[in-house]
């Protein structure tokens, strides 16, 4: 067993080299540009909805009550004429980037953290580079791609982007398998 106070270096440059990475993947490259298109008519759906005044959370459409209500004929009658949808709606104006790049360092720490609990309750000090690897990896895997196939299989996120968000996190994954191999005690 390995203290978790030993693999706090591993952590954060682990974190650091996936908010590095990531941030290459979505601004240089194009493998994410089509993950949400762009609607044709984009500006007659925002000026229909800009008078209901939406405030930001999420919304499914249409909604039901409850388990009676959606067997009715009228709710089965909106689900079939449409449309259909989940919507997320944020706030106006400009999205602010600083506070969601400063939410995925630190939600990269978090994995890191689980990644180091696991792997360090499992191997001891002086461990092979591929046991970590596997231990840290694995548990990073988890933590960055696992829990996005849920959005595809309830709400219907395309499947194209689920799976290129699993290969970035394969990728992040094998970056924290090899800074905790590399760096571990």
């Amino acid at each position: 067993m390995t203290q978790l106070h030993l693999l706090w270096l591993p952590i954060l440059l682990s974190s650091v080299i996936v908010f590095i990475v990531s941030s290459a993947i979505h601004m240089m490259s194009l493998w994410h540009k089509n993950d949400y298109p762009k609607l044709s008519n984009q500006d007659d759906v925002m000026d229909s909805l800009r008078p209901h005044n939406i405030p930001p959370g999420e919304y499914m459409i249409p909604r039901a009550s409850g388990t009676q209500e959606m067997r009715s004929p009228e709710f089965i009658e909106k689900m079939k004429k449409g449309p259909v949808m989940v919507l997320t709606v944020w706030p106006n104006g400009p999205t602010p980037m600083v506070m969601s790049l400063v939410l995925w360092f630190l939600y990269s720490i978090v994995v890191g953290f689980f990644a180091a609990y696991v792997a360090g309750r499992a191997l001891p000090i002086g461990a092979q580079y591929l046991q970590v690897f596997r231990f840290a990896g694995t548990t990073a895997f988890l933590g960055y791609s696992l829990a996005l196939w849920q959005m595809t299989i309830w709400y219907r996120r395309p499947w194209s982007t689920t799976i290129k968000a699993t290969v970035d996190g394969l990728i992040y994954a094998l970056l924290t398998a090899g800074m905790f191999g590399w760096l571990w005690p």
